[in-house]
């Protein structure tokens, strides 16, 4: 046998690539097909990486938050009645600072390095973000500190909430752990009452009988309207408060969780019966998992509700919690003070609410990403 033969029906290796005849220039007439076998690493080597531009928004992040900076630190304070504003230098430094570390994270996008590869990725989808922030925040510190628009004690600029984190912080953390105690406490035997209910009435025809008349009457009352009735049956403020909570949260899973039992397939119950299955299985292995996606959208509601019922009644009758501390702020004229606390609320509030929408997404495994937050 001729080598040509060998060489055309010997088998290849992995790593090789096949040329034929038309790849090249038109064998002579009689020749066989030309195989050439180039090691992988080799041909990935001839091609050349494209190179990683820095992405010109990080460049715009650091220029805005530079130019927060600057205009802080070098555009005096309008004289406010009284000194100056607490932390005002120290608040245009960290500006400085946030600038100065745009900067280098738009520089390293050409980084090999696995940790600045996902600090950039990241990075890139917030860019936008991080640019209209720093503007806000520019414009928020020209129409108060510097020009004065704005005029104090109701408006204040962003350093301003410095001294309130630092200054106030042991009253404005006590605050916070006491709002989160009660919500948290309303909030689950809310849920566990709403819950309980509402598979009941939507398994058990005499139970929804008696009960589903009264979800629809006393349902719809905002919780808040039950303040002086709630305070005058409980023993004290803290147990009409969890009890409020509770009604406005429990309402809308009820009702949810209800609709979600109601809804399932009877062909389901079919089969499950077919296969000898008790009563206790239908309620727990078959209508409380196919209710599981009506049951976390009333708890979203109940959430929603309930944050406005905690306020509400930490501003009647509780000596510490968030809606006491807006209170208070506001009885002692210290907007900043009231500025602080409502980012506070804002970042509980919307934390709690992605930890919920997260335990949905790892109970719910095949509805995930369907419902966004």
């Amino acid at each position: 046998m001729s080598s040509s033969a060998i060489a055309a029906t010997a088998p290849l290796p992995q790593e090789a690539k096949v040329v034929s005849g038309f790849d090249r220039k038109p064998p002579s007439a009689g020749s066989a097909a030309v195989v050439e076998i180039l090691p992988t690493a080799q041909a990935a080597s001839a091609q050349p990486r494209p190179a990683r531009r820095p992405h010109w928004l990080g460049f715009a992040a650091a220029a805005a938050w530079g130019l927060l900076a600057a205009l802080t630190l070098l555009w005096p304070n309008k004289p406010a009645g009284f000194e100056d504003w607490a932390y005002t230098a120290e608040f245009g430094t960290a500006a400085a600072a946030i600038a100065v570390t745009w900067a280098l994270l738009a520089l390293s996008t050409s980084a090999r390095f696995s940790l600045l590869a996902r600090a950039n990725a990241v990075f890139s989808r917030g860019a936008p973000w991080i640019v209209v922030s720093a503007l806000i925040l520019a414009l928020w510190e020209i129409l108060t500190a510097k020009t004065g628009a704005l005029p104090p004690p109701f408006f204040a600029p962003p350093s301003s909430l410095i001294d309130a984190y630092a200054n106030d912080y042991a009253r404005l953390a006590d605050s916070t752990y006491n709002s989160l105690k009660l919500l948290l406490e309303g909030v689950l035997w809310g849920a566990a009452v709403g819950f309980t209910v509402g598979i009941s009435i939507g398994w058990s025809r005499a139970i929804s009988y008696w009960v589903h008349p009264l979800l629809r009457f006393l349902g719809p009352l905002p919780p808040t309207a039950l303040l002086p009735i709630a305070f005058f049956f409980f023993p004290s403020s803290h147990a009409a408060s969890v009890f409020l909570i509770a009604l406005a949260t429990g309402f809308p899973v009820a009702i949810l969780t209800w609709s979600g039992v109601a809804g399932v397939n009877k062909a389901y119950y079919d089969v499950a019966r077919t296969m000898g299955a008790s009563e206790w299985f239908l309620i727990f292995r078959v209508a409380i998992p196919a209710a599981l996606p009506q049951v976390f959208v009333g708890l979203f509601m109940g959430f929603g509700s309930s944050f406005v019922v905690l306020i509400v009644a930490e501003m009647m009758g509780v000596k510490s919690g968030l809606g006491w501390y807006l209170t208070w702020a506001q009885g002692y004229a210290s907007y900043v003070n009231m500025y602080a606390a409502l980012i506070v609320m804002t970042v509980i509030f919307s934390s709690l609410i992605s930890l919920l929408f997260a335990v949905r997404d790892r109970v719910l495994v095949w509805q995930k990403g369907i419902v966004k937050w």
